[in-house]
């Protein structure tokens, strides 16, 4: 699998309320200065967590595969089945949130300034288990691939992409945005879970089919 196949995973990464506070953000009192903070914070918080992963995944099969190639192909194997073992359990926590709702704070993001979104990209996208275990994933498959550290890139990319979204549709329709903006909110907090649900369900097929080659 190449590092096309961590793409729909950062689907994942924004579902829910970190798209939703991008949305809040781009309707700020200060929406473009606000929503290029909350993105810098994200692309900090997704670039640090996916590299820690690799990292550590990388330093463990570099110290075990020392065995030759069937000590390898078992390191292999036994980081199959932990990326494994985290989408199950990211997939039945996305289950469990699906009906949670935005938090209530959300509706206090008016007045946020640069500074305050970039701390609070970092705290939702660093604090959540479902972006924790999304992460930890993207990271570990990446390094068990034999993949190099900018093969992460674009997963970041990616995510940021995806939450730039609503800073887009600002920056694009102007005044129109008012009424897309509410819509768009409203589908990431009562579907996201849906499609998430779906991506994780593909990434588990690959990596079920990387345990049977």
């Amino acid at each position: 699998m190449d590092f096309v196949g961590t793409f729909p995973l950062a689907v994942v990464m924004v579902a829910g309320t970190p798209l939703v506070a991008a949305v809040f953000l781009a309707s700020a009192d200060r929406p473009r200065a606000a929503s290029v903070g909350y993105l810098g914070g994200a692309a900090l918080v997704v670039a640090g967590g996916t590299t820690l992963s690799w990292l550590v995944t990388r330093t463990v099969k570099v110290n075990l595969t020392a065995g030759g190639q069937a000590g390898r192909r078992t390191v292999e194997t036994g980081i199959d089945w932990f990326v494994l073992a985290v989408l199950v359990v990211l997939a039945v926590v996305v289950f469990r949130r699906r009906r949670s709702g935005p938090p209530s704070w959300l509706g206090r993001l008016q007045r946020a300034g640069p500074a305050y979104a970039a701390r609070l990209a970092a705290l939702l996208l660093g604090a959540m288990p479902t972006d924790d275990l999304t992460m930890l994933s993207v990271g570990a498959s990446t390094a068990r691939h034999d993949l190099p550290w900018w093969h992460l890139l674009p997963f970041v990319l990616v995510t940021v992409l995806l939450l730039a979204l609503p800073l887009l549709a600002l920056l694009l329709l102007g005044s129109r945005a008012a009424a897309v903006l509410p819509r768009m909110r409203d589908w990431a907090d009562r579907h996201s879970w849906v499609i998430s649900e779906a991506v994780i369900a593909l990434f588990l097929l690959l990596t079920v089919l990387d345990l049977r080659r």
